[in-house]
């Protein structure tokens, strides 16, 4: 099962990481990357840049809407992420429990959803299983 656990963080935590060493924040993680890697559990992670440089389209009208960030609350916003691939909830759980992060700071775990949540005769289904297929075998070669 891959799980993806979600960065997020509240603004006493902001203010907090502005306070810690650079260097130090880099190994932290780079440590916490590197155990996920030899247990062959991560199978993807980037951090975000600041929300101020994204942007929201907002589907509500017939037109959609793009607005600038930075947008929502603090604790709202999203700010990097992992996928880990385990055999479990408990165990996504034991990986997100160990992140470097600090008092302010929060994961969101969630289960990836994959082709058996979705009925398997539906078109779209099929075509995009054939879609990973084509693009495994292009990255192979």
């Amino acid at each position: 099962m891959k799980y993806m656990l979600i960065m997020r963080a509240t603004d006493e935590a902001v203010e907090a990481y502005k306070d810690e060493p650079f260097e130090q924040v880099v190994e932290a993680m780079g440590k916490y990357n590197e155990s996920m890697i030899k247990a062959g559990v991560l199978a993807a992670g980037e951090g975000l840049t600041d929300a101020a440089e994204g942007f929201v389209v907002d589907f509500s009208a017939e037109t959609p809407l793009i607005t600038d960030g930075p947008y929502g609350e603090t604790k709202e916003l999203f700010n990097g992420f992992w996928i880990i691939e385990v055999s479990s909830r408990e165990e996504a759980a034991e990986w997100a429990s160990r992140a470097p992060l600090g008092k302010g700071s929060f994961l969101e775990v969630r289960r990836v959803t994959d082709a058996s949540d979705f009925p398997a005769d539906n078109e779209w289904i099929e075509k995009e299983a054939g879609w990973r297929e084509e693009h495994a075998q292009r990255a192979q070669q």
